[in-house]
């Protein structure tokens, strides 16, 4: 089996909308992407998890911000690039705010 990662991106703005929401309303957004997961089943190697604005280092050693709005991520495995992007269909983070996306990645064999 091939091993894959899926990244998140959303708008800072959609993130920090997130923030204010209450613990009712974020059990009842989990509910489409715990569907996801039932629907993948084994392909899920880790669910994984939101991720907070993160920092970028430089060639120079220097760190700043990152610029990336990098929200989230799963490990998927797979058969295929294209069984996995199967996955992916009518995944819930596409559909809870405007201008979100998602990147597959292959793991490199090592």
């Amino acid at each position: 089996m091939k091993k894959f990662i899926a990244v998140y991106y959303a708008p800072a703005s959609a993130m920090a909308a997130m923030a204010n929401v209450t613990p009712e309303q974020a059990a009842e957004g989990m509910k489409p992407w715990m569907a996801w997961k039932e629907k993948c089943g084994d392909a899920i190697v880790d669910m994984g998890a939101p991720l907070m604005p993160g920092a970028a280092l430089d060639a120079s050693g220097k760190w700043s911000g990152s610029s990336k709005e990098v929200t989230g991520y799963s490990i998927l495995q797979g058969e295929s690039a294209e069984q996995v992007k199967a996955l992916f269909d009518g995944h819930p983070h596409l559909s809870w705010a405007p201008g979100t996306s998602i990147e597959v990645h292959e793991f490199a064999p090592m």
